[in-house]
């Protein structure tokens, strides 16, 4: 069980990051490596796991192929990702401000849900 709730925070660490067609210019501020934490509130999926993600030009991308990450980041900071895996998905939104993010997430079955921190690398 605790393989299929770390693959299911694995997926939202992903769904840390995404807005439809941010402006280029502005959404590269946030462009790098970035280390994204996830906490668990509710469910049985593990309570806390760290993830590795890079945006580019405002794309968000996981650093594990095991996983497929689809987002992006607005020239704002606002952010929305959805992550899947083996059909399992999560999805997240919340905004980077600077060096820092913070949001919220949860899975496509409402099994697991929590908050993210980011920190860029």
């Amino acid at each position: 069980m605790i393989k299929a709730g770390a693959i299911i925070t694995a997926m939202a660490a992903a769904a840390v990051l995404v807005t439809a067609n941010p402006p280029a210019a502005r959404a590269a501020n946030f462009d790098g490596q970035w280390s994204v934490t996830i906490f668990t509130s509710a469910g049985d999926c593990p309570s806390s796991l760290r993830y590795s993600v890079h945006v580019v030009r405002g794309r968000v991308m996981g650093d594990d192929p095991s996983y497929v990450v689809n987002g992006s980041v607005a020239g704002s900071g606002a952010t929305r990702v959805t992550v899947s895996e083996k059909g399992k998905s999560a999805s997240g939104s919340g905004v980077l401000r600077g060096n820092m993010g913070s949001g919220r997430w949860r899975t496509s079955t409402g099994q697991c849900a929590g908050m993210w921190t980011a920190e860029r690398r």
